[in-house]
């Protein structure tokens, strides 16, 4: 195919998500061809699986500007910036109308799953001519399979479906797939929906991050309506000050609230909480749920509960590019670039330099990871980092590149940053060194030190 035609195909978008119909916004905006993939039966369908839970930032941070251009375009009003949305109050108000205008509808199919993608003709190994194949992605949907050619891939699929096992090793822990239905991974609906499973019974939520904070509070409500409602709360850390979180110090309130209240949840007593619980087998006892974890003092049994939650995170799904020639860190699995500052065994403070197509491709030329994807099993994501990394992908792909390197990213601070003692010092591997001043408005002395001369964040590791 020659080159004319290779450009005349559209640029394939894998996700109907947030920064998915934000990447489709940004190329139409340039004038490219785009066909925007989404698995689910409708758009956003990884956000309606938590559509209850209330995000922590509000909706002048939620929307990407332009998508807010677009929808402005046809007298769509934005929500009262200081809000906070549930999730399905982001998707009705502000994905789906979206989605509907007639530049995004016209490009997007739902119901298609991207299961793999290639170069036409060349599996990974093949060099010769490469970059002048377009790429090939084979889409199921319930007409059957087909398989589509782009010019280019941005990959927004999230890792939402691809939940982290509760097995503390990566591997589901003995007796997890046969106790499947009476395990919940990401944060169910309490207090509504799945009501009717927690209520009057005994619940084990193991995790350490946002989401296990959320059900652990519904939990606590549910509790107060429903006797004889339990739950019990293991992490396989023992250093809990990512999910409790800078408090007050926290530039995002609603974020530090959360952590406060978990934490008060635990220190309480309401909620029976074990620290340093590795899981490593489920076990059923008289129609009930003994869990086994190695701790420190030797196996420890935790139970008998009804149900578990676990709030354990997730990993990408890299099968789909098995073909294709990616350099992802080697633990993370996120794009290598943003390996050093996501890291959560060097450091928590949920920032990262400001970064877009040059950090975000791969020796695949043409192919990029944007949004939670582009983090891999890292937690800390915010829509604003997914909206900027499609901006500036979007601008390399039109060619723009003065534009797709003009790279801007300031996020909220979370008013926590620690690393453990053996990483500080050295600025390549986080974000920290010590904590700054409180008039400094920073989480650490590397951030008030970025900040003093200019910079949007943190600034480690990055060349002045």
């Amino acid at each position: 195919m020659d080159t004319t035609a290779r450009n005349d195909l559209p640029v394939a978008v894998i996700g109907a998500g947030p920064v998915g119909l934000a990447a489709a916004a940004h190329l139409l905006g340039r004038g490219l061809n785009v066909k925007l993939y989404e698995a689910g039966g409708g758009i956003a369908s990884n956000l309606r699986d938590w559509g209850h839970v209330r995000v922590f930032t509000p909706w002048r941070y939620c929307i990407d500007r332009a998508a807010k251009k677009l929808l402005e375009s046809h007298g769509w009003r934005m929500p009262d910036l200081e809000a906070f949305p549930t999730a399905d109050e982001l998707a009705d108000l502000y994905l789906e109308p979206l989605a509907k205008l007639p530049e995004l509808s016209a490009v997007l199919e739902t119901g298609a799953r991207v299961v793999g993608i290639s170069r036409r003709g060349a599996d990974k190994v093949r060099s010769g001519a490469r970059e002048a194949r377009p790429f090939m992605l084979v889409v199921e949907t319930a007409n059957g399979t087909r398989r589509d050619s782009a010019r280019a891939v941005i990959d927004a699929s999230g890792t939402w479906q691809t939940p982290n096992p509760l097995g503390a090793g990566g591997l589901a822990a003995e007796g997890e797939v046969e106790c499947a239905d009476r395990i919940a991974y990401g944060i169910p609906d309490i207090l509504g929906r799945d009501r009717h499973l927690y209520a009057g019974r005994t619940t084990l939520v193991a995790g350490s991050g946002h989401s296990a904070a959320n059900a652990l509070l519904d939990l606590a409500r549910l509790a107060d309506a429903e006797p004889g409602t339990a739950f019990i709360w293991v992490t396989r850390g023992t250093d809990l000050v990512r999910i409790y979180g800078g408090g007050d110090a926290d530039a995002l309130p609603a974020r530090g609230e959360l952590g406060a209240d978990v934490r008060e949840l635990a220190e309480s007593g309401r909620a029976s909480l074990v620290t340093g619980f590795a899981t490593v087998a489920i076990r059923a006892q008289e129609n009930r749920l003994i869990v086994e974890g190695e701790t420190a003092d030797g196996l420890r049994q935790v139970g008998p509960v009804d149900r578990i939650i676990a709030a354990t995170g997730q990993r990408p799904d890299l099968s789909l590019t098995r073909e294709l020639r990616l350099d992802l860190d080697p633990w993370l699995e996120s794009v290598k670039a943003l390996g050093p500052f996501i890291d959560p065994n060097e450091h928590s403070c949920g920032d990262v330099p400001p970064h877009g197509h040059r950090e975000l491709g791969h020796p695949e030329p043409d192919f990029y990871t944007v949004g939670i994807k582009s983090y891999g099993r890292a937690p800390t994501f915010l829509l604003l980092t997914g909206y900027e990394q499609v901006r500036s992908v979007a601008a390399a792909l039109a060619g723009d590149m003065v534009s797709a390197d003009a790279v801007q990213l300031v996020l909220p601070e979370t008013g926590v940053c620690t690393v453990p003692s053996s990483a500080l010092g050295a600025a390549t591997k986080g974000c920290c060194g010590g904590p700054a001043a409180e008039e400094a408005d920073a989480c650490c002395v590397a951030d008030a030190e970025a900040k003093a001369v200019g910079k949007g964040g943190c600034g480690c590791g990055v060349a002045a």
